[in-house]
């Protein structure tokens, strides 16, 4: 398993500067945005797309680094009722999926997105309780009237363009936000969904994201390490469902955190171990949105827990069993 960075995090540099300085410090991979949010800062997508020659040295230039690309992604909501902004979502998705087939990238992170409700309307909608039964109502209408059938058609696309998997961060806000409505589209859509599993948005949901990797455990397409940090003053009295500012630290019921400012050493160990226990060897994706830290801060302090959480040489033979 590497330790990676999802490089939009130094959007203010050069590729060129960023690749160099990430492998100086240890890691591996790197994640690749290609549009939606946060944009690709590092990845001029319809220039690559124009020129194979362009694409090669693009990946040359990575590879050249001593580093791979874990995944490339346009997190977005292709589902929005505002369809300027669906479309633009949609336009993102499909531009990444060709270029993930020239650079032979398997896999994009996305997310699942969110339609509106059968009686129309340019906000999102997203369900969180079955009453009013208006609720239930909308709910049932988002998955069989917009969900599905979308990602239905999407994972036969993604499959023309040789990407396999299809890394759905579960995220509050969206349809997909946790294991059970993962896999729920992933049954109804097909064996390409699965997850960019990001343990922050299941920390302030109350899911233990260790037990939400074992019931995962076949469908792990792409990890993000990014940290969590319950309020223990603010969060038993006003709960975890927080629309303070992020910025509003010391008000809110959680933040997000670098890895080890919200879980210590011994946590990342364990989520390593459990990691490997199910069979996923690929990355730890660094994503940085800790708003008490520069970003540089941040991620080099992340780094260096994860290089000594993660697990890197295959398992010795058993030979006490």
């Amino acid at each position: 398993m590497k330790v990676g960075v999802f490089t939009v995090l130094f959007a203010d540099q050069s590729l060129e500067d960023t690749l160099k300085y990430v492998k100086s410090l240890g890691c591996g991979m790197v994640e690749i945005g290609t549009g939606n949010f946060p944009g690709q800062p590092h990845c001029p997508v319809d220039e690559l797309l124009a020129s194979d020659t362009a694409a090669a040295e693009y990946k040359a230039k990575i590879e050249d680094a001593g580093l791979e690309i874990s995944a490339l992604s346009c997190h977005g909501n292709a589902l929005h009722p505002n369809e300027s902004i669906a479309q633009a979502s949609r336009d993102a998705w499909r531009k990444t999926l060709r270029l993930a087939e020239k650079l032979g990238v398997p896999r994009v992170v996305d997310f699942s997105g969110c339609p509106g409700g059968p009686g129309g309307g340019t906000d999102p909608i997203w369900v969180t309780a079955p009453w009013p039964d208006d609720f239930q109502k909308t709910l049932d209408w988002q998955w069989n009237e917009k969900v599905i059938p979308y990602w239905q058609a999407e994972v036969k696309e993604a499959a023309n363009h040789g990407v396999n998997q299809i890394a759905f961060e579960m995220h509050p806000n969206f349809v997909v936000y946790n294991p059970e409505t993962l896999l729920k589209l992933r049954a109804a859509a097909g064996d390409a969904i699965g997850a960019n599993f990001d343990p922050s948005h299941l920390f302030w949901q109350m899911i233990d994201p260790i037990a939400a990797l074992r019931a995962l455990k076949d469908c792990i397409w792409h990890v993000h390490a990014k940290d969590t940090k319950i309020c223990p003053y603010n969060a038993p009295i006003n709960g975890t469902l927080d629309t303070k500012p992020y910025t509003d630290e010391i008000n809110r019921g959680w933040i997000f955190r670098t890895v080890g400012y919200g879980h210590d050493l011994a946590w990342w160990k364990e989520f390593v171990s459990n990691l490997r226990l199910i069979g996923y060897d690929l990355v730890l994706s660094i994503e940085h949105e800790d708003s008490l830290m520069s970003p540089k801060e941040g991620f080099e302090k992340a780094v260096e827990l994860l290089l000594e959480a993660t697990i890197v040489e295959p398992a010795g033979e058993a030979y006490w069993a």
